[in-house]
């Protein structure tokens, strides 16, 4: 008898872990920020390493600083300048990871990550839920998530 409740058990585990990581992934791909920063719109490249997922800015709509530019940077390309560390701020917008270490939490939930805005060069706390199939809230936070701000994504669909 024990060995059949050990199988069943086992068997259960085998049998649910695929929809579990399928679940997991669901947010997978490329998303639009809503264009209510500074820069205007981006869109992010969500990636998994292993059982976490990462975030980086693989497009922009506004990729170069404005003709009135006022840290006199017109017309060259975005760059993290606000980063709180110096030998960063040269590196460019496009490319970098915004979003790290965002874990599975379940039922269209992934938290204990952190997302980094470029806007202002400061880190939060993160957590983002799927409302639908096409609709990432991402929510970044500092200390614990009632203070803090929610910005609802996009998904990117593929043409054709």
């Amino acid at each position: 008898m024990k060995r059949i409740l050990v199988f069943i058990a086992v068997l259960g585990l085998v049998l649910t872990a695929p929809a579990a990581a399928g679940e997991a992934d669901a947010i997978l791909g490329l998303w639009a920020t809503d264009p209510e920063g500074e820069g205007g719109q981006a869109h992010i490249e969500i990636y998994a390493e292993g059982d976490r997922y990462n975030g980086r800015i693989v497009w922009l709509e506004e990729p170069i600083y404005p003709a009135d530019d006022e840290q006199g940077m017109a017309g060259q390309e975005k760059v993290d300048r606000e980063n709180p560390e110096g030998a960063l701020r040269t590196r460019p917008i496009i490319g970098l990871v915004i979003m790290e270490g965002i874990k599975f939490k379940g039922k269209r939930s992934w938290h204990k990550g952190k997302i980094y805005d470029p806007d202002n060069g400061k880190t939060y706390k993160s957590k983002l839920s799927l409302a639908g199939d096409d609709v990432l809230k991402v929510r970044g936070f500092i200390g614990f998530s009632l203070i803090g701000r929610t910005s609802e994504w996009t998904r990117v669909k593929a043409d054709g």
